[in-house]
């Protein structure tokens, strides 16, 4: 895990889709790191302190949408779900649970990012600190 950029928190049961999406955002600048599986990303967000969760809906045990609303009772963190169930009513209730937004696999290789952008600029810097300052 690099510390370069902002954190994002890849849960997902796939392994290959983890390793392509953490080299995906790696070259973007992103800091990365991995859950395989609804109860490990419980655990994980409140040490790992990521700006935005990246949630496959079909996890084992624990399933995204239980994890949204998990997170929801705690944290404001952006959710982006990432699943193949494209039908309106799954992405009505996962949205409903409490994700900031919902992407069908698969998927463009420059709309996730574009998603993630647009879901950091909504909440600010990371840090909550100022963005721009001058004098003393």
């Amino acid at each position: 895990m690099s510390d370069a950029g902002p954190r994002v928190l890849i849960v997902d049961d796939e392994a290959g889709i983890r390793r392509f999406l953490r080299a995906s955002l790696e070259a973007h600048g992103y800091s990365i790191h991995e859950a395989s599986s609804g109860e490990e990303a419980l655990q994980v967000v409140p040490a790992f302190r990521p700006d935005l969760v990246l949630l496959d809906l079909g996890l084992p045990g624990v399933d995204g949408r239980q994890v949204t609303s998990c997170l929801r009772e705690w944290t404001q963190t952006p959710i982006i779900i990432l699943s193949v169930q494209g039908d309106e009513s799954q992405k009505i209730a996962s949205l409903d649970a409490g994700a900031d937004d919902y992407l069908t696999k698969p998927f463009g290789k420059g709309e996730l990012p574009a998603r993630i952008r647009a879901a950091l600029r909504r909440v600010g810097s990371p840090d909550g600190g100022p963005i721009f300052v001058t004098g003393d």
